[in-house]
């Protein structure tokens, strides 16, 4: 049972990486080559016809050397002259030194002597990356899925400085996002994503700048946390919204006591203040009722025209 729940979790983590790793640009796919062999193509046909028709013109008659020095012409003039796309830069070395860039357009080599050392593509690209089972600073494993948008600024250092710049940024996201999760809570990590995207992007940018590589952005993709845990920080945080009506409901209740007090000592002092209230309350219950109150005796006085005389005394002593 247990090595089937082992197994089960390699499998969810394998389709984990899969599922962010299918963002990576394709660096093994290079559909902008087409054109590339297609020029190339063509400078073997044309240079092998002019070769080959010139010397049928001269010899008068077919000739087999004719036919291979034709052939060796043409593929030496598929060596000398490419053409680069408009979003690449080529490092050329000549005799395994750094010699110049060429490109974006047509461009010259010199067979045997220069060496196409690499094409640099310049568009934005983007690495999916991931820190597995990585341990926050209160000791709680977390699986965290995120973003990487780069692109290559300096062909030559990304050519001199590191052997396989493509990889080495995906290495060097995975370790900064390992070491920025390290250094926080679980909490924080929920919470700061903006900080932790900032943060990332600038240490990557630093690490990777020597190499010619620039950093766009960073975004933080998917946050997975243990299922156990995820109900603990549900209850703590019901507990927490709880606590703060309780505290909320406290304060209105002693605002609304405080009130009260107030009103009281009013009427304390003021009797003809308790008469007025006491018609309000009555005026207020049937105003939209539309019934009839019956007042007994003891409450009539409220009304009566002697009770009404006797107000500006009232008043009076009030003051």
């Amino acid at each position: 049972m247990l090595n089937r729940t082992a197994k089960t979790e390699r499998e969810g983590r394998t389709r984990r990486a899969a599922g962010i790793e299918k963002y990576n640009s394709n660096v093994d796919r290079r559909t902008s080559q087409n054109g590339p062999l297609i020029f190339s193509a063509f400078i073997a046909v044309v240079v092998f016809s002019c070769v080959f028709v010139g010397g049928f013109a001269l010899m008068g008659e077919f000739n087999v050397w004719w036919l291979l020095g034709a052939l060796v012409v043409a593929w030496a003039a598929t060596m000398c002259v490419h053409i680069a796309m408009q979003w690449e830069k080529v490092v050329i070395f000549r005799f395994g030194k750094f010699n110049r860039m060429a490109g974006p357009g047509l461009y010259l080599t010199i067979p045997f002597i220069e060496q196409t050392a690499l094409k640099a593509d310049q568009r934005i690209m983007v690495t999916g990356f991931g820190a597995e089972e990585t341990l926050t600073s209160d000791l709680v494993p977390i699986n965290v899925d995120a973003v990487l948008f780069w692109m290559v600024w300096d062909a030559k250092k990304a050519c001199l400085e590191v052997e396989n710049y493509y990889n080495s940024v995906s290495l060097a996201a995975q370790t900064a996002l390992r070491d920025a999760i390290g250094r926080a809570s679980v909490s924080e990590v929920a919470i700061r994503r903006n900080q932790l995207d900032q943060e990332l992007q600038e240490v990557i940018e630093e690490r990777t700048s020597v190499w010619g590589i620039t950093v766009m952005s960073v975004e933080i993709r998917d946050i997975v946390i243990p299922q156990d845990l995820q109900e603990a920080m549900s209850a703590e945080a019901q507990a927490e919204r709880e606590k703060n009506a309780r505290m909320v409901l406290a304060e209105v209740e002693k605002d609304i006591s405080s009130m009260l007090v107030d009103a009281a000592n009013v009427y304390d002092e003021n009797e003809l203040a308790v008469r007025l209230r006491t018609m309000h309350l009555l005026y207020e219950s049937v105003k939209n009722s539309g019934g009839t109150v019956v007042i007994p005796s003891a409450y009539s006085e409220g009304f009566a025209d002697a009770g009404l005389d006797r107000a500006p005394d009232s008043l009076k002593s009030g003051k």
